[in-house]
């Protein structure tokens, strides 16, 4: 039950990302569809744009054939006088090799009733020759404007094609004939059927007569009126050919001569894209139909990647804001954790500084004993000295009494500053104080406090102390770990036959260095990695706790320095480096 709004939130969070996704995806790809649509269609525009020029070409090649033959004297001479059956051959061969040689469908000469005279297929059944032609529109556009141009089904061939014509005239300009060009597309035809898009040539009705695929050729894309059907029958352009209408819909306008368009079929039905191209010179009208399919792939791609986008975006939101609220979390944390270090930090160094203090109180017990008995040898000699000194004033022998009280100071004096090291060293010290100390008179103190025990163990000790040698630093401090070296080194010498302690005291850059070296055998090596860790000891148990050395290390490293350990051969050697004191920290 306690995770019960948190499952709930998340439930919320999750439909609402599906939400926006799929509304996303959905907009993105209606978006895609149109702006692909848009693309397609201007490419669309330029791509009719080739089929139309590709028309017009082949139209053109053989414009201006029909007016080359009308100039031609042979034909004005057979069209002006009576035409007999010789002169009728002659000119159906002479059609037929202009025929072959330019490449046209069929060359026909007419009179001026529109009965062909000649022909270039006349050796076929489906010959011209013979057949009067005056209800074509070609010819009724010459005999009135001089040239003709009309696209009809041949009635006697049954082939569809264009027809070019031009006025034969007499020498007054008098109208006596026509010869025609006919063209056939089949290989126009052809090589656009090898595209996957749908090409169609509509007449100025509307009514499709090149197509490059089969089932669209004859198809009305409008509505013909009485006087269409009545003109059409009258010259018989689309003889015995059954006209059917093209149902479509146009969906949506996309720019000029650009639309979506949906067809119905018998059986299924489909979008296109449908591009219009005007031909102004033949009144006619290129179409360019691709199918919508193609285009949906690239919409359903940009959509998805949108959607993709979208997610990505979300999941970042996400993730930032999970990074937000783990950041919120860790600073708490850390704010928290800080504050645990620093009651923690101030709880271990007040254990730290008791540590120090216990460690310097068990020195001194050790000490004490051979102090007591450094102390008890000046007691005696001063009271012989006193009872001399009695006997010297009792004679009156001033001067030797005075030599007497000279010595009697000079054991006083020794014994105060013994006492006072005892003193010094005992005190408690706050942590971190910094202050110009020389190291030399450091070891002399530590020396002093330890003299008893160096004198009684036989100890030879070799000094080697550059003076004075400023550091920054706690002076006592210094002191206690010069002990504990120093206590450490005469404990191992115990019971050798070679007692001989060392100390160098040299400047290395701006750095001391402090070497404290014993013959006391070494250290194990296998004990020198955690020879500063709290608690450990080699010395049997009762004579030590292990907290010298790892106390002595953690006042070094606080004064800035470094403590580490090494064996020399014949025993170890304590290294102790402290940074230089400045004169203005001096």
């Amino acid at each position: 039950m306690p995770r019960l709004p948190r499952l709930q939130r998340l439930l919320v969070v999750t439909l609402t990302i599906v939400a926006g996704t799929l509304l996303i995806a959905y907009w993105a790809t209606r978006q895609a569809e149109w702006r692909v649509l848009l693309e397609a269609g201007t490419a669309g525009a330029s791509q009719a744009q080739l089929y139309a020029n590709s028309l017009q070409t082949l139209i053109d090649r053989y414009r201006t054939l029909p007016a080359v033959l009308a100039l031609d004297s042979e034909m004005r001479t057979a069209l002006a006088g009576p035409m007999d059956a010789e002169t009728s051959q002659r000119l159906n061969r002479r059609l037929e090799r202009i025929n072959l040689a330019t490449g046209s469908s069929t060359l026909e000469l007419m009179d001026k009733t529109g009965l062909a005279v000649a022909a270039s297929n006349w050796r076929q059944p489906t010959s011209y020759a013979g057949h009067n032609y005056g209800f074509r529109p070609y010819f009724q556009q010459t005999r009135v404007q001089g040239t003709g141009r009309f696209y009809g089904v041949g009635v006697i061939s049954g082939i569809p094609g264009y027809f070019l014509s031009q006025a034969v005239l007499g020498e007054d300009g008098e109208f006596l004939g026509a010869v025609v060009v006919k063209l056939e597309f089949p290989e126009l035809e052809q090589s656009w059927s090898q595209r996957a898009e749908v090409i169609l040539v509509s007449d100025a009705r509307g009514i499709v007569f090149i197509a490059n695929q089969p089932g669209w050729r004859y198809r009305m894309l409008g509505q013909l009126t009485a006087n269409d059907l009545a003109e059409l029958e009258a010259n018989r352009q689309y003889d015995r050919q059954p006209l059917t209408p093209l149902t479509y819909r146009n969906l949506r306008e996309l720019a000029p001569g650009q639309r979506l368009t949906r067809i119905e079929g018998p059986a299924d039905r489909k979008d296109f894209l449908w591009n219009s191209l005007p031909l102004a010179e033949t009144g006619w009208t290129l179409h360019l139909l691709r199918d919508t399919h193609e285009f949906a792939a690239d919409a359903r791609t940009a959509g998805f990647a949108v959607a993709g986008a979208w997610l990505a975006l979300v999941f970042a939101g996400l993730l930032l804001h999970q990074r937000w609220r783990l950041a919120r979390e860790r600073q708490r944390s850390r704010g928290e954790l800080e504050r645990l270090v620093e009651a923690r930090t101030t709880a271990l160094r007040t254990a730290q500084d008791g540590l120090v203090q216990a460690a310097k109180l068990a020195a001194l017990g050790q000490m004490s004993a051979a102090l007591a008995h450094e102390l008890n040898q000046p007691l005696t000699a001063q009271r012989m000295h006193l009872a001399s000194l009695h006997m010297l004033l009792d004679r009156q022998r001033i001067d030797e009494a005075r030599e007497a009280v000279g010595r009697l100071d000079a054991l006083l004096t020794r014994m105060a500053a013994l006492t006072g090291h005892l003193k010094t060293y005992a005190r408690k010290t706050p942590g971190g104080l910094r202050e110009a100390v020389d190291l030399a008179r450091v070891v002399d103190h530590a020396l002093e406090l330890l003299v008893a025990r160096v004198r009684t163990e036989e100890v030879h000790v070799e000094l080697h102390l550059a003076r004075p040698a400023r550091v920054l630093g706690d002076g006592i401090r210094l002191e206690q770990v010069l002990v504990n070296l120093l206590r450490n080194a005469l404990d191992a010498m115990t019971g050798k036959n070679e007692r001989r302690l060392t100390i160098d005291l040299e400047l290395h850059g701006n750095k001391w260095r402090l070497a404290v070296t014993d013959t006391g055998g070494g250290i194990a090596a296998e004990d020198l990695p955690q020879i500063f860790d709290p608690f450990f000891t080699t010395k049997p148990v009762g004579e030590g706790l292990g907290l010298g050395l790892a106390v002595s290390y953690a006042i070094v490293h606080e004064l800035g320095g470094n403590l580490s350990a090494d064996n020399t051969g014949s025993g170890a050697r304590f290294s102790m480096i402290l940074p230089a004191a400045l004169e203005t920290e001096e």
